[in-house]
């Protein structure tokens, strides 16, 4: 047994989880839906470049080596999608979706692989709703994505939940900052835990995420990048507060929110739900307008947010919150073998045809009534119904409900119609 085991990282999703999952996903597709958004599906494999280039070998899934990367024979390099905004604007530019009306709004669902320390909620595979809006600057759209994301964890349940609001700047504002930032930083070297150290060697920014002891106080009298924005970026999240404060959006101004991918510019955001331990944020995302340029196209603005499945489920498990159970068979077929096999499968078939969910008892060689019983209180069946050679030969069916009610034989021309009327 003991080579009969999962890959490290990885997770079985079972059919009690799988409850949370199917509940989350069509959640999640509605509300999009509602929002104008249109599904899409993209490869699970891109070339290896994409990634390089949009999302910028200084970001923490290149530093530290976190990438699924396969060398192809005729010498390309592939990898397992990390993430889904560079391959969703890389089909924007491929399928020509700039010459559509504008802007697209997009959402998918699936896989995306990192070889990261599994923990809670997360896992080297893990599956992910992304929602994004391309060919747009208006900060509308930064809200349109952060109330999608808000009204997607109330409509699960989720309670206490409010945004971390920071602007990261543009090209234009964000290289002076950076200075101040590692000017600051420089002069407290020695305070600084190694994998600090490598991130201010390489990102910077990252510095700020920074969950390492004593950086809380240190960082406490770091610049803010607030106090560095250009023009057009202050205006961009002074109009993006205005509309929260519109909408009634409780939100904080966190000036040490960033994200771990160069492409970012202008709003960053996570929604932070209380009652979840230790990790409040529940899903992140933010403003991309060079992400488009960065791979080798054009200009495209865009906005856009993620949010991992299990973490959901996770989140919802420790905040007490069970999904609707789904339809489940409420009538088993149960039989004695030869002749009545026959007709109880027949029967089976027939119901489902008619909507009515069934399970049909399984046996080799005729097996007890009482032994199907048992089985059908384990599934909690509502009502058995019984084929014996009589009910067979007669074209009736013995129907009783486990419910405590009275058995009764229904001619089987008129089960379905008798089963309809007493479910309703």
């Amino acid at each position: 047994m003991a080579n009969i085991q999962r890959a490290k990282g990885m997770q079985d999703v079972l059919p009690e989880d799988r409850n949370y999952w199917d509940w989350i996903i069509q959640t999640a597709a509605d509300l999009a839906r509602r929002y104008g958004f249109r599904r899409i599906d993209v490869p699970i494999i891109e070339y290896t470049d994409l990634f390089a280039r949009g999302m910028g070998t200084a970001s923490d899934v290149f530093v530290q080596k976190e990438m699924y990367t396969i060398a192809e024979p005729d010498g390309s390099s592939i990898t397992l999608r990390p993430e889904y905004t560079a391959g969703l604007v890389r089909a924007y530019i491929q399928n020509g979706m700039g010459s559509w009306p504008q802007p697209v709004k997009l959402f998918t669902f699936g896989p995306i692989f990192r070889r990261e320390r599994p923990q809670a909620g997360r896992y080297r595979q893990h599956s992910q709703f992304d929602v994004e809006i391309l060919g747009e600057t208006d900060p509308a759209a930064d809200l349109e994505i952060m109330m999608l994301a808000m009204n997607l964890y109330r409509s699960l349940g989720y309670k206490g939940l409010t945004f971390q609001l920071n602007s990261t700047g543009c090209p234009v504002c964000k290289p002076a900052y950076i200075n101040a930032l590692k000017a600051f930083l420089a002069d407290h070297g020695d305070k600084l835990a190694p994998i600090d150290k490598e991130r201010l060697a390489k990102n910077p920014l990252r510095v700020l995420d920074s969950k390492e002891k004593g950086m809380d106080d240190l960082l406490a009298d770091a610049p803010h990048i607030a106090d560095h924005l250009c023009e057009d970026c202050e205006s961009h999240f002074a109009d993006l507060r205005d509309l929260l404060d519109a909408l009634d959006q409780s939100y904080s101004i966190n000036f040490r929110l960033v994200r771990g991918i160069d492409y970012y510019t202008k709003t960053v955001f996570e929604v932070w739900a209380e009652g979840i331990g230790a990790q409040a944020a529940v899903c992140g995302g933010g403003r991309y307008d060079g992400l488009a340029e960065a791979i080798g196209g054009p200009s495209v603005p865009g906005v856009g947010f993620g949010s991992g499945i299990e973490r959901i489920v996770l989140g919802l498990k420790e905040q007490g919150i069970e999904p609707p159970q789904p339809d489940a068979p409420t009538v088993m077929v149960a039989h004695f073998g030869g002749v009545t096999k026959t007709a109880a499968v027949k029967l089976a078939f027939q119901l489902r045809q008619a909507g009515i969910g069934t399970r049909l008892a399984f046996a080799r060689t005729r097996r007890s009534l009482k032994s199907q019983m048992r089985e059908a209180n384990k599934h909690a069946i509502h009502t058995v119904i019984i084929l014996g050679e009589s009910e067979v030969e007669e074209g009736m069916a013995a129907v009783r409900p486990l419910d405590g009610g009275e058995q009764v034989r229904i001619p089987l021309a008129k089960l379905v119609e008798w089963l309809s009327e007493t479910r309703d």
